[in-house]
């Protein structure tokens, strides 16, 4: 069993219920969620929107190769309606990203592990360090919250109350 961390994200309708809902594919599918962050709401990244996005962050066990889950996390963003149109971003009804696949580091043309644009994003690393502070990253040596203090990203992430 490796143990493996997923950002969650929504900004489209109702935002709480859909993050919920991949929870559970997630657990039925793949494997038993260990920990899972409050919501926070951010902001998009990347692109302008009116929409702002609900974030979580899980962790969970499994035993499935990164690779296959990736395409189950895919899978469960397509049956919840997740359209993916061209290469820019846009508002979703949920984005679900690996971030950690234990401490394996994998180039491969459909994955990169850990994800490469993490470190960047505030939205990630606030709910990541409420459940793996001490989490180090196998790349850049940092733990998670030293990732988040050095966050150049200072846009507004605040829990949903």
């Amino acid at each position: 069993m490796k143990l493996t961390y997923l950002s969650l994200g929504s900004n489209l309708g109702h935002r709480e219920l859909h993050l919920e809902k991949a929870q559970k594919q997630i657990q039925r599918r793949i494997g038993r969620l260990e920990r899972v962050s409050r919501f926070y709401e951010s902001e998009p990244w990347g692109y302008s929107s009116a929409n702002r996005f609900y974030n979580c962050c899980v962790s969970l066990q499994t035993n499935m190769e990164p690779l296959k889950l990736m395409e189950l996390l895919l899978d469960i963003e397509r049956e919840m309606g997740r359209h993916r149109a061209g290469t820019g971003y846009s508002d979703r009804i949920i984005d679900i990203d690996l971030l950690f696949y234990g401490n394996i580091k994998l180039d491969h043309p459909d994955l990169t592990l850990p994800h490469p644009s993490m470190g960047d994003r505030r939205f990630v690393l606030a709910p990541l360090a409420e459940i793996a502070p001490d989490l180090i990253h196998p790349v850049t040596g940092l733990s998670i919250a030293e990732m988040l203090r050095v966050c150049a990203d200072q846009s507004e992430v605040r829990p949903v109350p």
